[in-house]
């Protein structure tokens, strides 16, 4: 009997270890979907032509510190007309949360006019430590959560977001990540919860280009 009760207990213990590394595997296979799916240049071409509202606009996401702890993302955006005169540069770290949800927190650079255009070199960046060149925008974050298998949709938390831009007082972020498109919903709003910048029908809609 105490041999069956040893036995019972140790398939017991590799059920609930095996259970730990399924799980942990899950999120990281879901962290790097998230990744893999936000990776690459995109721009607004279609979306602009379709409607004088919207400009089109370029965006390039690339992996960065890859053989580092941690997952992050150059984000780069401009005018398609003057793509060397970026107007957010921006990195990304994505973290796993307990709950199934993913953490993109939002970080700006210093000295941003020295990492124009290295989305195309992403190994630029290994000279450097996030210490040292990044500084987080609390309260930024974008909390994404699955859909179905090639998709995510995540957003901002309240108004916890501040911005001095044009008069607001905090912004907003939603995103919806596929597998052939980003889009994205920036809007910035003053004291009386009255938008002052940003896009007012619906987000910009940037599809992924051919590499």
């Amino acid at each position: 009997m105490r041999r069956y009760k040893l036995f019972l207990l140790t398939v017991l213990t590799a059920i609930v270890l095996m259970g730990c590394s399924q799980s942990k595997h899950h999120e990281e296979e879901k962290e790097t979907s998230l990744i893999d799916l936000m990776t690459g240049s995109f721009d607004s071409r279609k979306q602009a032509a379709a409607d004088s509202a919207y400009y089109n606009i370029s965006l390039h996401m690339y992996p960065i510190w890859t053989n580092r702890e941690g997952s992050w993302l150059y984000v780069e955006q401009a005018l398609a007309s003057t793509e060397d005169k970026p107007y957010r540069q921006r990195v990304y770290k994505l973290e796993n949360q307990q709950d199934g949800t993913i953490k993109s927190s939002v970080y700006t650079l210093s000295d941003e006019e020295n990492f124009i255009g290295k989305w195309k070199d992403p190994g630029f960046f290994n000279q450097f430590t996030a210490k040292g060149i990044l500084a987080e925008r609390e309260g930024c974050a974008v909390i994404m959560k699955r859909i179905d298998d090639t998709s995510f949709e995540g957003a901002t938390v309240g108004k916890a977001c501040v911005s001095t831009l044009r008069g607001a007082a905090y912004a907003t972020s939603s995103v919806t990540i596929a597998i052939d498109r980003v889009e994205s919903w920036d809007q910035g709003f003053d004291s009386n919860d009255q938008q002052v910048w940003g896009a007012e029908k619906a987000g910009y809609v940037f599809d992924k280009l051919k590499q």
